[in-house]
């Protein structure tokens, strides 16, 4: 994957994010434990300085979606210095803390570690796109889809390519299905000497809605843990719990 994909992500993310709405209105979220305040993890994302360029948490999740499923859990210290500097892992200048950032990333780790491990469902962190009049977009409609699901994807591509010794380091042919339903939503120019995974996803139906587009990220992550973090014994299917819903509200806010 290459940097002008995390680079379109954040612009798209930017775009979504322009209209701020005063803190009294942000929304709770159900896909977070309930002192886990996404707002307030934007906001210490936000607060990393120049000339690094840290992951917002859709990016985020993703991407730590990807380091849960590294074969061999990597240290904090290796993945965490990508969550603040997406472009190079640079380490943010003296005098910065980013212990807060690294406990709430880290708390996250341990949630989707978990839903892994038992192959349970859980929601990524996927934000529907809202228009200039702060209505939701049509969930049917592929841009939105594409506009909610893209930096997620993107986050993912970051966590797997990070560490190519890991996830990536197991078969090809066993990865195959899996990564082609989550890297469907990328661009093809992003997939370099892929032809064999664009072949596959080019036999994916696209998801006609943003729900379907949220399980296939899930269902997925699933089929990977398989490869790389397998069961002794075969694991049975995993199905979307009855009236969930993979868009847990409007993105939270980006300090201006």
């Amino acid at each position: 994957m290459t940097n002008a994909t995390l680079d379109d992500a954040r612009e798209a993310r930017h775009a979504r994010l322009a209209a701020e709405n005063p803190p009294m209105n942000r929304p709770s979220h159900a896909s977070a434990a309930p002192d886990l305040d996404l707002d307030a993890l934007q906001d210490l994302l936000d607060a990393v300085p120049a000339p690094l360029e840290p992951l917002d948490v859709s990016m985020l999740d993703g991407y730590l979606t990807a380091i849960a499923l590294q074969p061999k859990a990597p240290p904090p210290a290796e993945w965490m210095r990508w969550v603040l500097d997406s472009e190079e892992g640079r380490a943010p200048p003296a005098g910065f803390k980013a212990e807060p950032i690294r406990a709430l990333a880290m708390r996250r780790l341990q949630e989707l570690d978990a839903a892994i491990r038992g192959r349970q469902w859980w929601d990524p962190w996927v934000f529907a796109p809202h228009d200039e009049d702060d209505e939701p977009g049509d969930p049917e409609d592929w841009e939105t889809i594409l506009g909610a699901i893209y930096p997620w994807v993107a986050g993912f591509a970051l966590g797997a390519d990070s560490f190519p010794q890991g996830l990536m380091g197991c078969k090809d042919s066993d990865l195959l299905e899996g990564l082609a339903g989550i890297y469907q939503f990328l661009d093809a120019e992003d997939l370099e000497d892929a032809d064999e995974l664009l072949e596959a996803i080019e036999g994916i139906e696209p998801p006609k809605h943003l729900d379907e587009a949220v399980e296939h990220l899930v269902a997925h992550s699933l089929l990977l843990a398989d490869v790389s973090r397998p069961f002794k014994a075969k694991a049975a299917p995993v199905k979307a719990p009855a009236g969930r819903s993979g868009r847990p509200g409007r993105p939270p806010q980006r300090r201006g």
